[in-house]
Parts: structure tokens; sequence; C-alpha cells
């Protein structure tokens, strides 16, 4: 499954944010690969809004899998500062995104029904 989500930094904190991320704890990249995050990727926009990306099986479960973990707990008290609400672990404050279009999805639901997409040349 894709999961998208967003949440906030806070914008005189972004520097600081972009400076962790640039060399996240080796033990932390492994606990996440290990707990199914996969292509996983932050985008941080210039008010601060924070978008996610990752591919996984579950993603209640990878979430359960990764707050087991010891370094998990510290990255999120390291981490939680940052955050415009500060009041939950930044990893609990996702706001899941729904997604409601994928490219590669459509192509093959259209493949296997028949009716693959043709290009056409417009008519002047």
């Amino acid at each position: 499954m894709r999961v998208c989500f967003r949440s906030s930094v806070q914008p005189e904190l972004m520097d600081e944010y972009k400076r962790r991320h640039a060399a996240v704890w080796p033990e932390m990249l492994r606990a996440l690969k290990d707990a199914g995050w996969n292509n996983y990727s932050l985008f941080l926009a210039s008010d601060g809004q924070l978008i996610g990306y990752l591919e996984c099986e579950d993603y209640q479960a990878a979430q359960a899998r990764m707050a087991l973990t010891e370094v998990n707990a510290r990255w999120q008290t390291e981490m939680a500062t940052l955050f415009a609400n500060s009041d939950v672990p930044p990893d609990e404050g996702f706001e899941i995104v729904e997604e409601v279009f994928n490219l590669e999805d459509q192509l093959a639901s259209a493949s296997e029904a028949g009716n693959a997409p043709t290009h056409q040349k417009e008519q002047a």
C-alpha cells in the first residue's frame, strides 16, 4: 500500500529540521526499513508543511513495529520540538492523506479490462 501523510514543522525551525534529516541516525534508518517502511520520502514546503510518502504492506502494523523500537522513541523526542503541534509525538500526529489517483493502477486496470488508453491525434 502507498501512504501519504502531512504534518507541520515550525517555519522558524525548518533549517534545523533539514539539518537533522540530512544525516538520520543509521540505527533509525535500519529500524524504519526493518519495520517495513519502503520508498519513504519527506517533502518540506516553504511554509513548514511536511508531506511524507511511504510504501508498506500495512501502515498501522509498520507504525506499530516502529513504536516498539527504542531508537524511534529517542528520535521522536529529539524531533518533537520542531513540530507545530508538539503535544503529541511527531509520528503520532501525522494526518493521512487520501490517495485519489495513481497512474500505474489505472493503466493496469485499463489494460486488464482490454481498454488500454490509446493516443489520438487532436483534430485541428
